[in-house]
């Protein structure tokens, strides 16, 4: 059995998180669904806690029919010390066999860690990138819902956290 760990911020999730989660499922036969910099929200880089993030994440998965029986969500705070970072992410998290990444410092801490890494295709990531989509909800541009899962923009919605985004930037 091949466990795999696909760290990501998430702020917000949107569909080239989406393509990695289905590519790595086809790879691996479980995947650890770290959330990062779990104990950052309410700012322009980091708006959703890790709670909403892994809803947004919960709620895509649920409605396109993949089995959560299979998924770990695991948030985990910053350290800020990236020597370390990898015994970190260890010490919060079940056991993996490999990392699937596009990060390159993410890349390199794990390959010097000696894990296996599988590296998923880009998916288009001038457009599926989440500052892109921040800025887009900041200048309260409704392109940005095109950009995430349907189960993602009706969630930011109701928590009214596009709102939040802007208030944040002092648009509101």
């Amino acid at each position: 059995m091949r466990r795999g760990l696909y760290p990501g911020r998430f702020q917000p999730f949107h569909l080239g998180h989406f393509q990695v989660i289905k590519w790595a499922l086809e790879r691996v036969d479980e995947l650890i669904i770290v959330i990062g910099s779990a104990q950052e929200s309410h700012t322009l880089s980091n708006p959703f806690t890790a709670g909403e993030r892994i809803e947004m994440i919960r709620r895509t998965l649920e409605g396109n029919n993949i089995d959560l029986s299979t998924i770990y969500f695991i948030p985990i705070p910053d350290i800020l010390m990236n020597s370390v970072w990898v015994y970190h992410v260890k010490s919060f998290s079940p056991n993996f066999d490999l990392i699937i990444s596009r990060n390159p410092l993410v890349l390199r801490l794990f390959k010097e860690a000696k894990y296996e890494i599988l590296e998923p295709p880009p998916y288009d990531r001038k457009i599926y990138n989440s500052t892109y989509i921040r800025r887009l909800m900041i200048e309260n541009n409704n392109e940005w819902e095109k950009l995430v899962p349907t189960e993602v923009s009706n969630y930011i919605h109701e928590i009214k956290g596009d709102e939040r985004l802007r208030s944040i930037a002092g648009l509101s």
